[in-house]
């Protein structure tokens, strides 16, 4: 069905009720098509995805204790962040007061 943008201003909940039974509906603003009203289908979910809970991998996974540290200037390039050698360093901000 199609209607006017009054009509549709008037009774937007009976147009989602039609959306929501699969009809089209469709908003004019006078002879011209504006918008379409459509209904959202629910995500589909896979019962075979497991169960989720937050720190089920605590004490599960390991990393070295410099994987959080600095990269060498080596390391910098080839991963593709050599700009970053001829960057300006920037003081923290505990250093940079004015006085």
């Amino acid at each position: 069905m199609a209607y006017t943008v009054h009509q549709a201003k008037t009774h937007l909940s009976r147009l989602l009720k039609e959306a929501e039974a699969g009809q089209e509906v469709v908003v004019m603003r006078g002879k011209k098509p504006v918008a379409k009203v459509v209904a959202i289908t629910a995500p589909t979910t896979d019962p075979e995805l497991p169960f989720r809970l937050a720190g089920a991998y605590r004490g599960k996974m390991h990393w070295d204790e410099d994987a959080f540290g600095p990269m060498t200037d080596k390391e910098l390039l080839e991963c593709g962040w050599g700009w970053m050698l001829d960057a300006p360093l920037v003081p923290p901000p505990s250093e940079s007061i004015e006085k």
